[in-house]
């Protein structure tokens, strides 16, 4: 009995069955043509070895029940990010739970972002040189992968230098850099290693690039050697042991509206004890939001200085920011950062009473203030944050221009803006956020004390008493640290640094690229600007008088030699930026999107401090959260015990917010979101307060999208809308239809309703489960009694491209079921823009559609009654209207709420009849066409039918496109607002460039900072050029380059899919050395008016070390 326990006790644990490995081989990156040798020679190891393979591309695969069935997985030659985080997350348990890792040559090309898998693989690809012969010392020849390897092993491969080593890995193999040309690691320079890790087993070789290495027997018996001792003893996983979290599902947070409009540049806020909030606003509003009445009134007015009288000068001064003491139960002392109206240019930091809803302003008590230059743009800061033992943080802007000074020849350009030529003050940034005697550009650090005076706590970066430098500062070298926060446990600061707009590199010229930048101080530290900028990279010195262009600085040793500075010369180190992204992809944190950017610092979150049933999970604790204003995401930043960054993570990635201006967290846990609203300086409709709630338990029906068929008609009008909603739960659903005031119920995701009566009507769904857990949908207006009318552009010929000196003969026809068309009512424009601005550009085009429509929602009111359009009636013309507040900032909003309203004594005794039926956005249109009655300067329409003839100079990018916009406002109906109808049609630049190629197999995507070319491949590969009309196309131009090497390749040109109709054949031929080369391809006729997706087909004729390029495809 005794031995039989034994023998179960030894065999609990062990699978069943043969073990059995995943192999993993998607590519984000470059794509290895070796990667089917790999797959087939790990097959073979497999059945002659006794395991099973199974092999994917497919990153779902990454799931915990999937990976519970392998011993191992092994990662041959994937690159780039191939998990999203749910998936890290559940990898990272799976070799907590005793699971295997093989990483094979660019597995460490792989998920530079997830600091965890890099300690996993062992490093990071660092470069290399091209394929050679190279000697491998094998160090440790008692291992299974190495002990039948000679000591010295010569082989050809392609070598890898290494960043990123972790030093606790067992090293097997070194390279020797003397036996090859290209090391960077030295004399200690490892190939493969392994190492147990976090509970599971890790192996990592760099060799396996070429398919020859999938034919040598040593290297194949090295690599089972490894795929062995990841597998170990094939025991069943112990999830027990897992330390890492799985990622809490998405649709478990949701985002609560508290309230939405009402707000006029919302700025700061502050999170109350009841769970009422304060909102300061720009204007100098304070704001509360009611937690019991939710509703929002203003409390208290701070008269501030907000514009500026400067010609094409926007302010961005105003009240500023906001935070409550810490012992504000007691005392209901609150700080406010504001620009106090008067002569006097400056910025204060005052602290008052707010008590029984109201802003006690003569209980301000001043206790800071910061001089300003005023009548200037741009970078206030403002934010503050209190840390421990009442000390407050205050974030400071540089009060610097940052754009071009008119009429200079040799402007700034969006670099480091350090002019300091005089009477060029606002343009140098030496003199604010470069200068240590000057509050402006930095974080201020000081204690607040009981009477409201302050002190400075140790540990700022000047000491008490240092000649020329100001001890309140913490942080210099700031551009525009917009919001800030601190960590309440570690007490590091953190805070958005809004960078500079300069969009491309000028690098030994003026210097970097802008960057928006997320920093994090454990101390004090001058983190570089005006001088450097994201990862310390430096501007050089430029000479404003000559345009002669110096040395850069070094961060190091940092020097302010400004005319303008008025302290120390010799600065402290620049500190490097803790996350750094430009407008393009940032190489270095590509998660982070592209386009505009407002980098935002929010909270350290930890869970233990708030209520178990409101906070978030444990997942996110100890996590930083930064936003971004512009780009609309949230991050969940995981960190090292020592503060260094770990990995960046999507949070609520699929949730929409509205600008996103601050983010707090509340004494219940919740994340609140403070949001601006879409729109610079103006009333948002959409600016409000989100609270972001977590669902532990029964989650509401997930709604996706309500559409509706028609959404206007002539009665009766038939509406027929249907649903996407998914319930997490698989309950059962209900449909509740909110047709105006009517609702109607049903228990299918669709409706059909008649609607008899004419009139506007707001149509949307209200989705319920069995539990009476319900969501909205979102909300679609439909019009009752007057049908949208019919809009067609049109041209001959090709639809897809124009060509330079060709001309476009186009045609505008217009169908209005029911009325007769007035082409007076149709406005048609034609514009060259870029492909990427086509929404601004078509700007001047919304505002035309929006005057039609004013005039003709005018028409159906009672308004021609009283007033006509140059002459006085009743009421003024709307002629002497327009130019009265023609200038006026205020006039968008004061005129609709006059015409709602109604009034009297401005021209005259006659009142003004209110329009108290009249919506807002109906009373702005009439306002916009009235206010264009002043504009002298308004585009006229084009004619209906015409001929349009693009110029060279039209084409500024090789991705401009001429689009033709049309829009007809009909006269409306009884009872119905006028309509509006509208088409475009897009002409494109025939020049494709190679980032816009598309389906690409086997070419490799080179990406030198945005500039992208296609490597052609060394077999054949294929890639979809685009989906084009083909009408009057002749032929297709290929422009490449070589990289030093003799190449060539056939070149099939096919309509459809790669093996399709084929179109034209030619051929690629480079020289050696490098060279350009421009080919020309004769293609057969394809006339049908149909767009088509065109295919090039690449196959290599003659072998060459390094690969050439296609950087672009022109269709002649």
């Amino acid at each position: 009995m005794l031995l039989l326990a034994c023998v179960v006790l030894a065999s609990c644990g062990k699978r069943s069955g043969k073990p059995k490995v995943l192999v993993f081989t998607k590519t984000a990156g470059y794509h290895h043509e070796s990667i089917p040798a790999g797959i087939a020679a790990i097959k073979k190891l497999g059945s002659a070895n006794d395991f099973e393979v199974d092999t994917t591309t497919n990153p779902s695969f990454f799931s915990e029940d999937t990976l519970k069935q392998y011993s191992a997985v092994i990662f041959l030659n994937t690159t780039g990010d191939v998990l999203n985080n749910y998936q890290e997350a559940d990898f990272e348990r799976y070799i907590q739970a005793g699971g295997g890792f093989v990483g094979v040559h660019a597995a460490t090309d792989t998920e530079y972002g997830w600091g965890w898998y890099g300690r996993l693989v062992g490093g990071y690809f660092n470069g290399h040189p091209e394929q050679q012969e190279a000697v491998l010392n094998v160090v440790d020849r008692e291992n299974a992968a190495t002990k039948h390897l000679p000591v010295q092993w010569k082989r050809k491969d392609e070598w890898y230098n290494f960043k990123k080593l972790n030093p606790d890995v067992k090293v097997l193999i070194k390279i020797d850099e003397k036996s090859y040309k290209g090391g960077a690691n030295g004399a200690d320079h490892p190939m493969a290693w392994y190492h147990d890790f976090e509970g599971g087993r890790a192996f990592y070789t760099e060799l396996g690039h070429t398919d020859e290495s999938y034919k040598d027997p040593l290297y194949l018996k090295h690599l089972l050697g490894g795929i062995q001792y990841a597998i170990g003893d094939n025991k069943e996983l112990d999830y027990d042991d897992a330390k890492t979290l799985r990622v809490p599902e998405e649709n478990r947070f949701v985002k609560t509206q508290l309230i939405q409009g009402g707000f006029f540049e919302p700025t700061e806020m502050a999170i109350l004890p009841n769970f009422d909030i304060l909102v300061t606003q720009r204007r100098g509003e304070l704001m509360l939001y009611s937690n019991e009445k939710k509703t929002l009134k203003q409390v208290g007015f701070l008269d501030v200085y907000f514009k500026s009288n400067a010609v094409n000068v926007n302010s961005e001064e105003g009240l500023l920011g906001l935070t409550l003491d810490p012992d504000f139960e007691k005392n209901n002392y609150v700080y406010l950062y504001y620009s106090p109206a008067g002569d006097k240019p400056i910025d204060r930091l005052s602290r008052f009473v707010f008590k029984n809803d109201t802003l006690d302003n003569k209980s301000e008590k001043v206790i800071l203030e910061v001089g300003t230059t005023r009548d200037i743009c741009c970078h206030t800061g403002g934010s503050l944050a209190f840390a421990k033992d009442n000390i407050l943080f205050l974030s400071v802007g540089d009060n610097t221009t940052p754009f071009d000074e008119p009429n200079q020849p040799y402007p700034t350009r969006s670099f480091g803006p350090m002019d300091d030529r005089p009477g060029h003050e606002q343009y140098d940034d030496r003199r604010a956020a470069g200068n240590t005697n000057d509050l402006r550009g930095k974080i201020l650090r000081i204690k607040i004390n009981s009477d409201g005076s302050y002190g400075i706590p140790d540990g700022n970066l000047f000491p008490k008493g240092t000649a020329k430098a100001r001890p309140e500062i913490y942080v210099m070298g700031n551009r525009n640290p917009y919001r800030i926060s601190v960590d309440k446990k570690t007490g590091y600061l953190y805070w958005g640094e809004v960078g500079p707009d300069a969009a491309n590199d000028s690098i030994g010229t003026r210097g970097p690229r802008g960057y928006d930048e997320v920093n994090q101080a454990r101390k004090a530290g001058n983190f570089g600007w005006p001088f450097f900028v994201g990862n310390n990279y430096a501007y050089n010195m430029h000479d404003y008088n000559t345009n002669k262009n110096g040395p850069p600085q070094d961060p190091a040793h940092p020097k302010n030699t400004s005319r303008n500075n008025t302290g120390l010369v010799d600065l402290p180190p620049a500190q490097p930026a803790y996350v750094w992204y430009p407008y393009a992809i940032s190489p270095d944190f590509p998660e982070l999107g592209t386009g505009g950017r407002t980098a935002m610092a929010g909270p350290v979150y930890y869970t233990e401090d708030f209520p178990e049933d409101t906070r978030y999970p444990d997942y996110y604790n100890g996590k930083f959260f930064m936003y971004d204003f512009i780009r609309g995401w949230i991050k969940a930043v995981t960190q090292l015990p020592n503060g260094d960054l770990d990995k960046i993570e999507p949070f609520m990635p699929n949730s929409h917010f509205n600008s996103m201006i601050d983010m707090e967290v509340g004494k219940d846990g919740r994340i609140y979101v403070l949001e601006y609203g879409n729109g610079w300086f103006n009333r948002n409709p959409d600016a409000g307060i989100v609270r972001i709630d977590y669902l532990s338990g029964n989650r509401p029906p997930a709604v996706k999208n309500l559409t509706i068929e028609k959404t206007s008609g002539n009665l009766p009008f038939v509406l027929t809308a249907k649903v996407e909603a998914v319930d997490p739960e698989k309950d059962p659903l209900t449909y509740v239809w909110h047709i105006g005031k009517t609702t109607t119920t049903t228990s299918e995701p669709q409706l059909k309703y008649t609607i008899k009566q004419a009139g506007e009507q707001e149509v949307f769904v209200e989705v319920m489960d069995d539990s009476k857990a319900s969501a909205k949908s979102n909300t679609v207006t439909v019009f009752a009694g007057n049908e949208r009318p019919e809009v067609k552009v049109s041209v001959q010929g090709n639809q897809s491209f124009f060509f330079p000196g060709k001309p476009v003969n186009y045609n505008v026809s217009v169908t209005d079921k029911g009325a007769p068309v007035d082409l007076a009512n149709l406005y048609i424009s034609a514009d060259f823009i870029k492909g990427s601005d086509l929404a601004g550009a078509n700007w001047g085009h919304q505002i035309m559609q929006a005057t039609m429509a004013g005039k003709n929602l005018m028409l159906t009111l009672d308004c021609k009654g009283c007033h006509k359009v140059d002459e006085t009636s009743i009421g003024p013309a709307f002629k002497k209207v327009a130019e009265k507040y023609r200038s006026s900032p205020d006039a968008n909003s004061y005129l609709p709420a006059k015409i709602i309203k109604g009034g009297a004594g401005v021209w005259g005794e006659v009142a003004m009849p209110a329009h108290p039926t009249l919506k807002e956005s109906d009373a702005k249109l009439i306002v916009t066409w009235i206010r264009s009655l002043a504009d002298q300067d308004k585009p006229k329409s084009l004619p209906a039918n015409g001929t349009l003839t693009p110029k060279a100079s039209d084409v500024k990018e090789q991705n401009t496109v001429f689009n033709i916009n049309a829009n007809y406002t009909d006269a409306g109906s009884q009872g119905m607002v006028p309509l509006s109808g509208t088409a475009s049609l897009v002409l494109r630049n025939s020049v494709i460039d190679a980032g816009e190629f598309q389906n690409i197999k086997e070419f490799y995507v080179d990406d030198q900072g945005g500039s992208k070319s296609v490597v052609l491949p060394s077999t054949t590969g294929s890639f979809k050029a685009g989906k084009f009309d083909l009408t009057g196309i002749t032929a297709i131009e290929m422009n490449g380059f070589s990289n030093g090497d003799a190449a060539n390749y056939t070149i099939e040109v096919y309509a459809d899919k790669p093996n399709g109709n084929k179109l034209g054949t030619g051929t690629l031929a480079f020289k050696a050395g490098n060279q350009k080369l421009s080919v020309k391809i004769s293609l057969q006729k394809l006339a049908d008016g149909k767009p088509h997706d065109v295919y090039i087909v690449a196959k290599q004729t003659g072998a060459s070390k390094s690969r050439p390029a296609i950087k672009t495809v022109r269709f002649i």
